[in-house]
């Protein structure tokens, strides 16, 4: 995919990203659904640096607490680099240093993100030169969303969400992040919304095998239309997340009662996403949530997914 790098380092970045529409298919013999999403990739990024070493390594900075993250084999970040030695031949290994902004077990595809960079890290560095489509087929075995923080923009996923083919989008659409000060399981998430079905069997629509995504998205997102994407954003994780931490449902009342044209549970949660018709509104709705003591954070799209950053 590129070059060998001719510094000691290699700075590659990969987005966040907010699921505007995510509708989750019938639970499966295997224990997994089906997803029918939108993404759209936003402005708030993972930094990872990757640097020559013998072996593999992983550190954490960055503006939310990266305390409780695993440096050992089991993150996401070392698993990515690892599986790309262990398809190219490498026998070198790296030492990523990660800048990390998106909320951690927020939603948001932080830690995926953090693998997309590392794989388009390791690749410059190494000059192991994977193309385009080795390179989704690695993502795909990482987790779900990494193929999007790959391809960033916006995009269409089903499957379990790494099938992508992507989605025309005009203009910009502005966003106001509420981050919570915890996180939430996302298996934790999925087996509420189970239970949430079989709860109210009776008074809801069976879920579909293979969901798909509202037409009315895709129209929204075509005309660059904030007000028409508002009316359509869904998210079939949002009650079960609302019921595991009903604090939720508050801040998106406060939310659209300053300016939101609506807001939306970020993937499993507990990341809320409001969407604004402009960046002043946006603006006024960051200073209205920080007045409340809550973590507000701006951020647009769509944006590239991930790239190696020249200085």
């Amino acid at each position: 995919m590129t070059l060998a790098a001719t510094s000691p380092v290699v700075h590659a970045r990969a987005p966040g990203k907010i699921n505007v529409f995510l509708a989750v298919g019938a639970l499966q013999d295997d224990g997994y659904h089906d997803l029918a999403t939108a993404y759209q990739a936003v402005s708030l990024y993972e930094d990872v640096r990757a640097y020559p070493a013998d072996d593999f390594s992983v550190s954490f900075s960055g503006s939310v607490d990266t305390s409780g993250l695993e440096v050992d084999g089991s993150n996401l970040a070392i698993k990515a680099a690892r599986l790309l030695a262990r398809k190219t031949g490498y026998r070198g290994g790296v030492r990523l240093e990660i800048e990390k902004n998106v909320p951690i077990a927020g939603g948001m595809g932080g830690g995926s993100a953090d693998a997309a960079a590392s794989l388009i890290a390791c690749d410059a560095l190494w000059g192991t030169e994977l193309g385009k489509d080795e390179m989704h087929t690695l993502a795909a075995k990482l987790g779900a969303d990494v193929p999007f923080a790959l391809a960033g923009g916006t995009a269409i996923g089903t499957g379990r969400g790494d099938q992508l083919s992507p989605a025309l989008a005009q203009g910009n659409f502005h966003w106001v992040l509420a981050v919570a000060e915890f996180g939430m399981s996302t298996p934790a998430v999925y087996a509420e919304l189970d239970r949430h079905r079989e709860r109210h069997a009776a008074d809801i629509r069976p879920a579909a095998v293979s969901p798909q995504v509202d037409a009315r998205v895709l129209h929204a997102l075509r005309a660059g239309d904030s007000a028409l994407l508002a009316e359509a954003l869904h998210n079939d994780l949002q009650a079960p997340a609302l019921h595991l931490a009903p604090g939720l449902g508050q801040i998106l009342e406060l939310g659209e009662a300053n300016g939101a044209l609506a807001g939306i549970v970020s993937g499993s949660g507990p990341t809320l996403a409001f969407l604004a018709p402009d960046s002043d509104t946006a603006l006024e709705l960051q200073v209205a949530l920080s007045a409340s003591r809550l973590t507000a954070v701006r951020a647009h799209g769509p944006v590239h997914g991930a790239r190696v950053i020249h200085s």
